[in-house]
């Protein structure tokens, strides 16, 4: 302990008494909770039990680790002391700049956890800050918690942040460059103005709509149900590319007094124009350059144009039938959120139900279908409903006629129908089914703006009927009136 003491504390050079109050090792970190943390434990040599922070969880790994080691090999642990005391040298390094500083790191750190873009950032934006430091790191460490709570995070947070800049300088390259490199050009330019945190904390307003559901304060759309309802289905999107236009499109007009209506439409044109071109050819690059295009166009107007290419619908018609495994939950939620019984969202934890169970089936004898054919069309969309996970559990493999009573219970309104207007289910339900869920989704695409690659003024945000009105059309309907 005398032979250490020195190098952490500072030491009466005539006493040789050591000072714990004033230590010699210092963090200057950014973080002010982790240089808390790491004095209190040079100080102390004690840590909360329950700290959670990289600081305390190395130093009680280490405790622990050299307490069994003591127990168990003593004399090979007084050799291990004099060891570390006469070998081992602590080597400052310094350097010269903050860039030197993070390519030293980066090297002597080659096979340890590498920084993230998000890191370099905040170094960047912290030195960039100047007498604002305090508030800068007291702001981000509050960003970073909300944006954790949210499912984001900081570096997802500066990749959509690169989109709407990139929108602002009118880049509709479909090469995505590289996060770090597009930010450090023109030494990190793009990080020095005072809008940063404001940016992503506006981005992440979305977020806690889309993914916590919270109502953000002074912005009713927060609270609209249809909006709350296009956001849960643009959700399961099967890439990113939804996000980029999404928060562009709010971070632009979210402060206009009819951006509730217009930010409805906009949603659904988009879910529109998405999933119908996914649908026929799933692959992002089917729509990069349109959604690049996209984000451009909505900083000029609240009406953008949607540059994209006509889809054929008896094309979209044939392969909703038959989706994409990847759309398959995009396109139940829009089915269920048609129903006019469907208040709110669906719930958090819910599943893809197969109304006729494809265990099944073997049991049963299809003369007319092939067995690859009848494998098929259980795959089919007419097949499928979103069923509450406990509930799906409790139903298994079994037929319709026991699972419908467990339908009827179900806080899905699709669901719940499903099983009260049904006594059976065979192939010919699948394909009457098919051609209703199929014909229902494209009459929502065309009515949300489907194959209307203009401005969006003409597009309908239509009010959802009441359940009265929708038992009347459905009336209508049977009787051929309609």
């Amino acid at each position: 302990m005398n032979r250490i003491a020195p190098t952490l504390w500072r030491t009466d050079q005539i006493t040789g008494e050591t000072d714990r109050s004033s230590t010699l090792i210092e963090s200057r970190a950014i973080d002010d909770d982790a240089n808390a943390t790491l004095k209190m434990i040079l100080e102390t040599g004690e840590t909360d039990p329950n700290a959670k922070d990289p600081y305390s969880l190395n130093y009680r790994l280490l405790e622990k680790r050299i307490n069994d080691y003591a127990a168990e090999e003593s004399l090979n642990f007084h050799l291990l002391i004099a060891r570390l005391l006469d070998n081992v040298i602590v080597l400052p390094i310094k350097a010269d700049s903050q860039d030197t500083a993070l390519m030293i790191f980066n090297t002597l750190n080659d096979r340890g956890l590498s920084l993230s873009d998000a890191d370099i950032f905040k170094a960047k934006m912290y030195k960039y800050a100047g007498d604002g430091r305090e508030e800068f790191v007291q702001a981000w460490q509050d960003l970073s918690a909300h944006a954790e709570h949210a499912g984001q995070s900081m570096q997802a947070l500066f990749y959509q942040y690169m989109f709407v800049l990139r929108a602002e300088e009118n880049d509709r390259k479909t090469t995505t460059p590289g996060l770090r490199k597009w930010f450090s050009e023109k030494e990190f330019q793009r990080l020095r103005s005072g809008r940063v945190l404001e940016d992503l904390g506006r981005i992440l307003n979305v977020w806690k709509v889309a993914v916590n559901h919270e109502s953000i304060e002074g912005e009713p759309w927060s609270d609209d149900e249809a909006i709350r309802q296009a956001l849960d289905i643009l959700m399961d999107y099967p890439n990113e590319f939804w996000k980029y236009p999404t928060v562009i499109y709010y971070l632009k007009h979210h402060d206009e007094g009819d951006f509730a209506v217009r930010f409805l439409a906009f949603l659904r044109h988009l879910t529109a124009a998405l999933v119908s071109r996914f649908a026929i050819s799933p692959s992002v690059n089917s729509v990069k350059q349109q959604v690049l295009n996209l984000d451009a166009e909505i900083l000029k107007s609240k009406e953008p144009r949607f540059d994209f290419k006509d889809v054929d619908t008896e094309e979209l018609a044939s392969k909703l039938r038959e989706p994409h495994y990847r759309l398959v939950r995009m396109l139940l939620k829009v089915i269920a959120y048609h129903d006019p019984e469907q208040r709110g969202l669906l719930p958090e934890h819910w599943e893809i139900e197969h109304i006729f169970p494809p265990q099944k089936w073997d049991d049963m004898k299809f003369p007319s279908l092939s067995n690859d054919e009848v494998k098929a069309k259980l795959e089919h969309l007419g097949n499928k409903v979103p069923f509450e996970k406990n509930l799906n559990i409790r139903a298994s493999n079994s037929y319709f006629s026991r699972k419908s009573k467990l339908y009827k219970q179900s806080g899905i309104a699709v669901t719940r129908r499903l099983g009260a207007e049904h006594s059976d289910w065979n192939l010919e339900d699948i394909d009457t089914r098919d051609v209703r869920v199929t014909d229902l989704i494209l009459s929502e695409f065309e009515a949300w703006g489907l194959n209307r690659n203009g401005d969006q003024s003409n597009i309908l945000v239509r009010p959802r009927p009441t359940a009265e009105q929708a038992e009347q059309i459905r009336q209508l309907k049977e009787l051929g009136l309609i």
